[in-house]
């Protein structure tokens, strides 16, 4: 069992929360915005606010899937699973459910698609820890529904290519 002490949730206030899953060593409880690759030790609470379809890859070598997640000060970030990953994830992430994550591999966001949300992606594998933060949890509560709106502006329609790759 892992005691985890955090200031995040209650600003002048520790707070002590019990986890199972995670190691037995002390993690540090942070947002989005403070994780790097560099980051050790970190636990961080998100919200599923898109999941994109399975898709396969340009070069047809492995099929991958694209999460949006959204913390606490409502900072997204694209994480992203492969093959194996899709099936053993599949029945535990769900969209607007409430997660803490853990050691996913964090690395520089690609620009070759275009602008990311974030300057980092996260990598879910099997490495990767996952609670779900149910309603009837005693300690920790789940995100309310979001409220980020990802908008697109009518002049960037025409330019927006709809095709059996793209989601909307």
């Amino acid at each position: 069992m892992l005691l985890w002490t955090s200031s995040v949730c209650q600003p002048n206030k520790d707070t002590t929360i019990w986890l199972t899953i995670f190691p037995t060593n002390m993690v540090l409880r942070v947002n989005i915005n403070q994780i790097e690759p560099a980051t050790r030790d970190w636990i961080c609470k998100v919200q599923i606010v898109e999941i994109g379809r399975p898709r396969e890859s340009l070069d047809k070598k492995c099929t991958f899937q694209n999460l949006i997640l959204e913390d606490e000060e409502e900072c997204q970030i694209k994480a992203v699973m492969y093959t194996d990953e899709i099936a053993q994830y599949a029945a535990t992430l769900k969209l607007l459910n409430t997660y803490l994550i853990s050691t996913a591999k964090v690395k520089v966001s690609p620009t070759s698609y275009g602008k990311p949300i974030h300057k980092f992606q996260w990598t879910l594998d099997k490495e990767t820890v996952i609670e779900q933060i149910k309603e009837s949890h005693e300690v920790e509560r789940p995100l309310p529904p979001p409220t980020k709106l990802n908008i697109t502006s009518f002049d960037r329609l025409p330019h927006l290519m709809v095709d059996s790759t793209a989601e909307i």
